[in-house]
């Protein structure tokens, strides 16, 4: 029991360049978890961030892939997953969004809430994930903080609570002032980094505030902090684990402000494992015997090696090296032999896991996205769906004699859920299908990095797909026959009717009532 009150999984959410992947940073240095606090702001080389270790990544200064790391502090396990915020890669962040018990939302102080931002909450919101907030880059230029605060709880229908609050922004930056611990975390030096100075009060009425801030600062600061904790609602527990409520906490990753008062929220409020949906009824992380599920794979994250990694979230007992647990679908127990904890690429071998930990399991195809494994045969985790895709190419090689290596380099990214790929029933041109424009750039780029597979793309003449089913199988088939040219097989072997339009959809699903066209597909 100890060793699941002390877990706390949590992901990072938020639209492109608000600032995640510095946060990320900032959490593992003040974590313990590395000790070059400049890695982000330096130059060349140093300047990858750990979570981005894609070149694809380090090309674009984007997360395109979701990264697990693993950090200790006082006592407690983190394990943070750091996800992509460009909506182009919203499936790989759904899916981490299932393997989580909370979220940090991380909002830019000068743009509020954004569309992704928006859509990432909504996912939270299907699976009442709680969430924490903070409010990036008030060391900048920004929007006032009481508009910020009102957006959040308009846009999102959720209470907020401040818990720190800025002294002043932009060029007025003169602190972050804690109004749970009545303490001023200020900027030292030029540069305004924040290096440790922390002056400690009685509370907002305190004298020694008017010595430490300019006198305008003071005055604003009391104003401001008295309406904050006056206006908005006080911090309840209950309500933020039900996912009714946010605490607020503004701050600068870059300049290391509030980093640390948002560890200590974590560990404070965020909650331990949670029970997880399953069939036949819910798992409980207290069950004594072995469960977890995949959430996501990833090929090649050591070149060298051609390694293939599913990552499961455990959900119950306590996973010892060397266990043998069975895949759903498989029906084969697999000795786990070396299992892996993650700090981004880098790893080491994991002898014990407890639930909520991310645990890497190595293998070759055997598991795959959704994937169930257990001591017990009769239960399966739901949640963890497939897409409709919403662009269609079809991929032409440069060298046709590496078919081969492209039909390995495909599966092993439909695998991933990096792109979908169709196999058509009249025809040998293969379909991939992507959620976003940004992922087939990624293909590319992969296909060429990885695999060694010169490749480009061209328009099908497809712009849709839905897997098909019926419940009786002569209407299933009857249907497919008729539209022969229109049908192929996802990787699985499952049908999918491949559409010219989303108006054709429509149109052969009002033709066709006996026929259910689906967008999602639950692995």
């Amino acid at each position: 029991m100890d060793h699941i009150s002390d877990r706390r999984t949590f992901a990072i959410i938020s639209h492109p360049d608000a600032g995640k992947t510095t946060l990320t940073e900032k959490l593992l240095l003040f974590g313990g978890a590395i000790h070059l606090a400049g890695e982000v702001k330096a130059r060349g080389a140093a300047r990858r961030a750990r979570s981005d270790w894609m070149k694809i990544e380090q090309q674009r200064g984007i997360s395109v892939t979701s990264s697990v790391m693993t950090f200790e502090r006082n006592g407690l396990t983190f394990n943070l997953l750091d996800t992509p915020g460009h909506e182009d890669f919203s499936e790989d962040t759904y899916r981490t969004l299932t393997a989580v018990d909370s979220a940090v939302m991380v909002i830019d102080a000068a743009k509020g809430i954004e569309p992704q931002t928006r859509k990432l909450f909504e996912v939270c919101r299907l699976r009442s994930v709680p969430i924490i907030t903070f409010v990036n880059k008030v060391d900048r230029e920004g929007r006032d903080p009481f508009a910020l605060l009102d957006e959040v709880a308009d846009m999102l229908a959720l209470d907020v609570c401040p818990m720190t609050w800025p002294a002043g922004m932009g060029g007025q930056f003169e602190g972050i002032y804690d109004l749970v611990d009545n303490r001023l975390l200020q900027p030292e030096a030029g540069t305004k980094d924040f290096q440790g100075k922390v002056e400690q009060f009685t509370g907002l009425d305190d004298a020694r505030i008017d010595e430490v801030l300019s006198a305008e600062g003071a005055e604003r600061l009391r104003e401001e902090a008295e309406l904050a904790t006056g206006g908005y609602a006080a911090f309840d527990g209950a309500a933020y684990r039900a996912g009714d409520l946010t605490p607020v906490y503004f701050g600068s990753a870059l300049k290391e402000f509030g980093v640390d008062s948002l560890i200590d929220a974590i560990a404070r409020h965020a909650p331990p494992p949670r029970p997880q949906p399953a069939e036949p009824a819910p798992v409980d992380p207290t069950d004594d015997r072995v469960t977890g599920f995949v959430f996501k794979v990833q090929a090649n994250m050591d070149p060298n090696h051609r390694d293939r990694i599913a990552f499961m979230r455990l959900c119950s007992g306590t996973f010892k090296r060397g266990m043998k647990l069975t895949p759903t679908g498989h029906g084969k127990p697999i000795a786990i032999h070396s299992p892996i904890l993650f700090f981004a690429r880098e790893r080491e071998l994991a002898d014990e896991a407890y639930p909520g930990d991310i645990i890497g399991i190595p293998n070759h195809g055997t598991l795959r996205v959704g994937d169930t494994l257990s001591e017990r045969a009769d239960v399966r985790f739901t949640g963890l769906p497939n897409f409709a895709p919403e662009i269609l190419r079809r991929v032409v090689l440069k060298d046709p004699t590496k078919t081969k290596q492209l039909r390995k380099a495909l599966d092993d990214m439909a695998e991933e859920g990096v792109t979908q790929v169709f196999y058509p029933d009249i025809g040998s041109n293969w379909v991939i299908g992507v959620v976003g424009q940004l992922q087939l750039e990624v293909l590319l780029s992969r296909l060429e990095v990885e695999y060694k597979v010169a490749a480009g793309l061209e328009m099908a003449p497809f712009e849709t797909a839905r897997w098909v089913s019926a419940a009786d199988p002569a209407d299933l088939k009857a249907f497919t026959d008729l539209h022969r040219s229109a049908m192929a097989k996802d990787r699985d072997g499952n049908p999918v009717f491949l559409a010219k339009s989303a108006w054709e959809v429509g149109y052969i699903a009002d033709r066709y009532s006996k026929v259910a066209f689906a967008a999602t597909r639950e692995r």
